[in-house]
């Protein structure tokens, strides 16, 4: 919407502005509103012909919105994504993705059947003599 206005809001404003200007001059308030706005326009657009003249023909192309940072980085990122290693981080990004995915599924699955991974049916077999007993980290 026109700068960030709600319709309730504009129809407040048009409200506002026949009550405060009357419906007689309105139309002609209006119309130098508009007179006024592209005259600024026009101006606007000469000073960026005249900065584009004065810096040369190697920023012809040059857009003002490019001094904006963000519009910098993404049209940089955008040209140059793969020199500045962004590939890779991708890669990265969907290999962390893939491991969560199937660690999600793993916790659900645990969740569902908590001891359907343990074999109980097959014994452990008996330690030798002098084997050190097994350590699990996990469980102490």
């Amino acid at each position: 919407m026109l700068f960030d206005i709600g319709p309730i809001k504009l129809v407040a404003l048009v409200i506002l502005a026949v009550v405060i200007f009357g419906p007689d001059k309105l139309p002609k308030l209006v119309a130098e509103a508009m007179g006024f706005i592209r005259k600024l326009r026009e101006f606007s657009e000469s000073a960026k012909q005249d900065i584009r003249k004065e810096l040369g023909p190697e920023f012809q192309d040059f857009e003002f919105e490019d001094l904006n940072p963000k519009t910098f980085v993404r049209k940089q990122l955008a040209q140059h994504g793969d020199d500045f290693g962004l590939g890779e981080l991708q890669e990265l990004k969907n290999g962390f993705t893939k491991d969560a995915s199937d660690a999600t599924a793993a916790v659900k699955a645990a969740q569902r059947d908590p001891l359907g991974k343990v074999a109980l049916d097959k014994p452990a077999a008996p330690l030798a003599t002098g084997e050190p007993a097994p350590f699990d980290l996990d469980a102490t």
